[in-house]
């Protein structure tokens, strides 16, 4: 069998374990002892919704596939045909080249050329490690062209905490601000959380939410950001991020491949910039020549 997500990476710290996948550079398991702390999905399949990959150039949605770079139109390939946007960037569907591969470590590389909509030349990294701290993922995107890029980075895990049904987890975000949208989930204005159903700072079951939302204004706290989903039994599940990860999109699934219908599941996907950042410019990081940028995010656990 030669699985749709091309090679599959196996990497082991002490009884955590993820599976990295070639396409996508994804993650397509993270277990400690054989837990679940994400979404998995099987071999044999390709990611649901967007599970477990890497978001670049830029994450979420770029409305109509279209944006302005030196006074031309940039046309993209309209990668969500429902709301004629491009979604998720570049990589998606592409394969990653092998960098190093150790015990508890894995690093690819995918290069981006100029093309339809994206007239830029970038070399872009992943790292996925494990080890007693967690999961940690580094990525880096060097400019490799003439002119400066803009580059964005994100990443789209659904967090678990083992057979927990998610609609059981609590889910705790500290971010400020909700990031209103269209009913095609473009960016149109922003708003501030208190007194709304978007407040998640003291906790919201994730069964009583139905969410594909944005938020800034996270706060930072002790040189990261982080997002929290609880168990009854104590356990958490912690996606924390550098502070360059000043976005978030939390989007809740019910129709997620691997799991029956009806039952939840939560994507808690950090973010360099929102949505249709390549026309507002917000969050966007503009790399001159030969310039090189990293970013890191990473899961551990609590009270396992």
């Amino acid at each position: 069998m030669h699985p749709p997500t091309g090679t599959q990476y196996d990497i082991v710290s002490g009884d955590l374990t993820a599976t990295v996948t070639q396409v996508a550079a994804g993650l397509r398991t993270l277990r400690l002892g054989g837990v679940d702390l994400t979404e998995p999905f099987p071999v044999e399949a390709t990611p649901p919704s967007g599970c477990g990959i890497v978001l670049v150039p830029w994450p979420n949605r770029v409305k109509d596939a279209a944006w302005e770079f030196d006074g031309k139109t940039q046309r993209l390939a309209v990668t969500e045909p429902a709301r004629g946007n491009a979604i998720h960037g570049l990589l998606r569907y592409r394969p990653y080249d092998l960098v190093e591969r150790t015990a508890s470590s894995v690093t690819q590389s995918a290069a981006i050329f100029p093309e339809l909509g994206y007239p830029f030349q970038l070399a872009t990294t992943v790292r996925h490690e494990v080890g007693p701290g967690g999961l940690t993922v580094t990525h880096t995107i060097e400019n490799l062209g003439s002119g400066r890029a803009p580059v964005a980075i994100g990443a789209h895990p659904y967090l678990r905490v083992g057979d927990v049904p998610t609609a059981d987890l609590t889910l705790t975000v500290g971010a400020r601000t909700h990031l209103d949208v269209d009913d095609r989930l473009n960016l149109v204005g922003e708003s501030p959380v208190a007194g709304t159903p978007f407040d998640l700072s003291d906790g919201r079951l994730v069964g009583e939410l139905d969410l594909d939302d944005g938020f800034a204004d996270l706060p930072v706290i002790d040189g990261e950001v982080a997002h929290t989903v609880s168990a009854p039994d104590g356990r958490r599940v912690v996606l924390w991020a550098d502070p360059s990860f000043g976005y978030l999109q939390l989007y809740t699934s019910r129709t997620l491949a691997t799991k029956p219908t009806g039952d939840v599941a939560l994507a808690v996907e950090p973010m360099t910039a929102p949505a249709n950042a390549l026309n507002t410019g917000r969050g966007l990081r503009w790399l001159e020549p030969g310039e090189s940028w990293s970013a890191v995010w990473g899961i551990r656990h609590d009270g396992f």
